[in-house]
């Protein structure tokens, strides 16, 4: 059966669920059932040996886990009698019997069942007299692994879960990125490295904070395993969702991987991979979410851990958590010395902006760049995600740029590069075509300004450009006579008072010099101010559209007066034509 036929015929058991479930509920029977039976098909040959294993280590009081994954020949084995072939042999007891069965897996795809909440859909199914029929539907596809291989089963399931993501596009977008982006992401990732990841035997650790569904783990295997076979790609990742989460694991497994390191919870409050270092990283937090529930947890590690913790910049505001995400990931940065890493983030615009100078959001800015770890930045198109429309970018992140870009950030205005999607998916009606992801991902690697028809596409700067002072602007206070009212006590004794309502403050490019700048565009308006240097504080902001911004001198007046004049000529003949 070809991967079509397998796909269509997976997707038949729809019909029996239509009227019972809501077309956004599929997901939740069909991933789980199609795990199931591809997992009951692969450990079938080993199944007798298992048992018999099972019997003989029981016997002698050992633990008979390490054997069992041995005989199994997988990452996971059943020790239950029954197969899905063997429960339609007692329909009346086909719920019991489903149940025990999935009991029966060893732990990690045991926990797959558990977080699809798998036993509820047992319950529902056999209430609706579904079971059976669903069960039976399954236990008639062949998925051994000799008639449909692991790439091929990847390719199935992946589909599933695109169609169940765009059933239920109101909530895809929060744990399914669409695959173009993650493509675009993939290929900025490993560009650099492509001599590197050539080479025969290579291994490499990818980490993804934000698993969603595994997309992203999964499109970076396929992309390093079509460059070179011979390359192995460890994947580790967190999901806090607990279905995506599922589909994320059994994604992997279906493909044959270890899922050991994948983890269940909050990425921010429960670091599940607590002191691990990855050579590439790939994340699509959620946008502008808040992290208030966290909140204490996370006060506390920066509080207490400073810059030996995920959280020593500082603390964006609590509206907001996509910067936390950003800082965790530069925490798991392998140690320049040993190699370092590259990331990937997918991040929406206040980041960039947000906070003035010694906020934490400029601190964790001000960290990034003055520590010379912000390689690029790449605007993408508006209407790009399932589940808003909102203008978002790829922050390309590393501790080991090459020679020429040290020092510097690129930014790559890719906003108009799109097609128009044949149909809408929620708030996604563009997508990236294979053209676009070549044309962006060049630009990125040249690494160079580029110019299109009088349209900045690429530009480079320096990481102090994108620094600023801001200055506090005192005038004194004067007392009913006009005279100047004196500080009587304290350091500034003798010197003017400051009047708190003339206060003002002025923000200075990094690569100025205060002094200068105050007796040029300050002291000319107001030459009884002064500067209060205590208060200077050092702000960093990356005003992306500000750089790429072309003006469009007003059409000339003349063409104007023609147009309104064209335009009220055919209302006065449309308001004669009405009277007549």
């Amino acid at each position: 059966m070809n991967q079509q036929n397998l796909s269509s015929f997976i997707w038949s058991v729809a019909d029996l669920l239509r009227g019972d479930y809501k077309q956004s509920e599929y997901g939740k029977v069909i991933l789980p059932f199609t795990i199931l039976r591809r997992l009951d098909c692969v450990l079938e040959p080993t199944k007798a040996a298992v048992l018999k294993e099972k019997e003989k280590r029981e016997k002698a009081k050992l633990n008979p886990e390490p054997f069992l994954l041995k005989k199994s020949g997988q990452f996971f084995y059943n020790t239950s009698p029954l197969d899905v072939k063997k429960l339609m042999g007692d329909q009346d007891h086909i719920s019991e019997n489903l149940f025990s069965y999935v009991q029966a897996f060893s732990p990690a795809v045991r926990d797959i069942f558990e977080c699809f909440e798998f036993h509820t859909q047992i319950e529902r199914l056999a209430k609706a007299n579904l079971l059976y029929l669903v069960t039976e539907k399954f236990a008639n596809i062949d998925l051994h692994p000799e008639f449909v291989t692991n790439a091929q089963m990847g390719s199935v399931f992946e589909e599933l879960i695109r169609k169940f993501a765009e059933l239920s596009n109101e909530t895809a977008g929060e744990h399914f990125t669409p695959r173009e982006v993650i493509r675009l992401m993939v290929n900025l990732l490993f560009i650099e490295d492509d001599d590197a990841l050539t080479k025969p035997g290579i291994v490499r650790s990818l980490y993804d904070p934000t698993a969603g569904t595994g997309g992203m783990l999964s499109v970076a295997e396929e992309h390093l395993s079509g460059q070179n076979p011979d390359a192995r790609l460890v994947m580790y990742g967190q999901e806090l969702n607990g279905e995506s989460y599922a589909i994320c694991k059994a994604d992997m497994l279906i493909k044959g991987q270890d899922i050991s390191q994948i983890i269940h919870g909050n990425t921010l409050s429960d670091d599940g991979l607590p002191d691990k270092h990855f050579d590439y990283m790939l994340s699509n937090p959620p946008f502008g979410v808040e992290w208030k529930k966290i909140k204490k947890e996370i006060k506390k590690e920066h509080e207490q851990d400073g810059f030996n913790g995920r959280f020593g910049p500082g603390l964006p505001r609590v509206s907001d958590g996509s910067l936390l995400f950003l800082m965790h990931l530069i925490s798991k940065m392998r140690p320049a010395k040993d190699g370092g890493s590259r990331f990937g983030i997918v991040l929406n615009g206040s980041p960039l902006f947000t906070g003035n100078a010694g906020s934490g959001e400029s601190e964790i800015r001000r960290y990034v760049l003055e520590n010379d770890l912000l390689e690029a930045i790449i605007g993408l198109p508006t209407d790009m995600f399932y589940n808003t429309g909102i203008s978002t970018y790829i922050w390309i992140v590393t501790n080991r740029k090459p020679k020429h870009r040290k020092g510097k950030v690129q930014l790559v205005d890719a906003s108009d590069m799109w097609q128009k999607m044949r149909k809408s998916l929620g708030s996604k009606r563009k997508e990236l075509s294979s053209e676009h992801i070549e044309e962006i991902t060049k630009l990125f690697g040249n690494a160079k300004k580029v110019t299109k028809a009088g349209t900045p596409l690429s530009r480079i700067f320096k990481n102090s450009e994108f620094g600023y002072q801001t200055i506090t602007v005192e005038r004194p206070e004067y007392d009913e006579d006009g005279n100047i009212v004196v500080e009587t006590k304290g350091k500034r004794k003798g010197q003017p008072k400051p009047d708190s309502k003339l206060r003002d403050t002025e923000d200075v490019p990094l690569s100025e010099d205060i002094k200068a700048y105050f007796q040029r565009e300050v002291i000319p308006h107001v030459a009884d101010a002064w500067i209060d240097h205590d208060k200077t504080k050092i702000g960093y902001e990356i005003p992306f559209n500000r750089h790429f911004y072309v003006f469009k001198p007003p059409r000339e007046l003349d063409d104007i007066d023609a147009e309104l004049k064209g335009v009220t000529d055919k209302i006065v003949t449309m308001i004669g034509e009405l009277s007549q």
